[in-house]
C-alpha cells in the first residue's frame, strides 16, 4: 500500500469514528429493543481508601468504595435508563463492592457478582493507572460474557474495572472513563459486534435532564 493510500485510509477511519460518536443518541434509542450488552466501568471512587490484597470481598473497610460523586453518577444513569424505558435483563458485576453498588444503582435490581469481572490488576496501583490489556485469560473471560446473547427483549449489563476492559478490548480501551459503557450488539452467531460508547453526559443529554 503506497503512502497516499495509507493517508486516505486514515482519513476514512477518522471520519467513521466521528460519525459513530455523533450517532450516540441513536444508539441509546436502539437499546429499547434489547439485544445489546453494556459493559460499564464503575463510577467514581474515594481515592483516600485502598484495596487490601488479597481481596476481602465481605469487608467494606478493605475496599475502595464509590464516592458520593460516583453514587450520584450511577443514580443518574439509572434514572435515564428507567425514563428511556430501556429493558435490563441479567446484571453481572465485579465482586468488589464499588462495582456491585454501581450495578444496583444503574440497573435498579439485584446483581450477580462474578470472578470474570473482578479487578484483573489485583489492586495494583500501577496496573490500574496504566492498563496494558496484557492479561489474556482475564480478557477472554470478559469477552465470553459480552458474547453471550441477552435474554429476549432485554439488554445485559456488566460492571467491571478499567483493567478488565483493556484486557478484553485492547490497550486503547484503557481510556474508558468512570461510568462509561462500551456497547456490543449480540449476533445471531459468532461474537458480538462493537456498537459504540456511551458516557454519563450522553445519558443525561438523551434523557433531557
Amino acid at each position: 500500500m503506497n503512502v497516499l493510500c495509507r493517508l486516505a485510509l486514515i482519513v476514512l477511519l477518522a471520519g467513521i469514528s466521528r460519525h459513530a460518536a455523533a450517532d450516540t443518541p441513536d444508539l441509546i434509542s436502539s437499546l429499547k429493543q434489547g439485544g445489546y450488552v453494556l459493559i460499564f466501568r464503575h463510577t467514581a471512587t474515594d481515592d483516600s481508601q485502598k484495596d487490601v490484597y488479597p481481596f476481602k470481598f465481605d469487608d467494606m473497610s478493605a475496599q475502595r468504595q464509590l464516592s458520593e460523586k460516583g453514587r450520584d453518577a450511577a443514580r443518574q444513569i439509572g434514572t435515564a435508563v428507567k425514563d428511556l424505558a430501556i429493558p435490563i435483563g441479567d446484571v453481572y458485576t465485579s465482586r468488589l463492592n464499588r462495582a456491585v453498588e454501581a450495578g444496583k444503582l444503574i440497573s435498579g435490581r439485584e446483581v450477580k457478582p462474578v470472578d470474570a469481572l473482578t479487578d484483573s490488576s489485583n489492586a495494583s496501583a500501577s496496573g490500574m493507572a496504566n492498563p496494558t490489556g496484557a492479561n489474556i485469560k482475564a480478557g477472554q473471560a470478559v469477552r465470553q460474557l459480552v458474547d453471550a446473547p441477552p435474554q429476549a427483549g432485554t439488554n445485559t449489563v456488566l460492571v467491571t474495572h478499567k483493567t478488565n476492559i483493556a484486557d478484553a478490548f485492547g490497550k486503547d480501551a484503557g481510556n474508558v472513563g468512570e461510568g462509561e459503557a462500551f456497547v456490543y450488539k449480540a449476533g445471531s452467531s459468532g461474537p458480538a459486534t462493537f456498537a459504540g460508547r456511551i458516557t454519563l453526559a450522553d445519558w443525561i443529554a438523551k434523557a433531557g435532564r
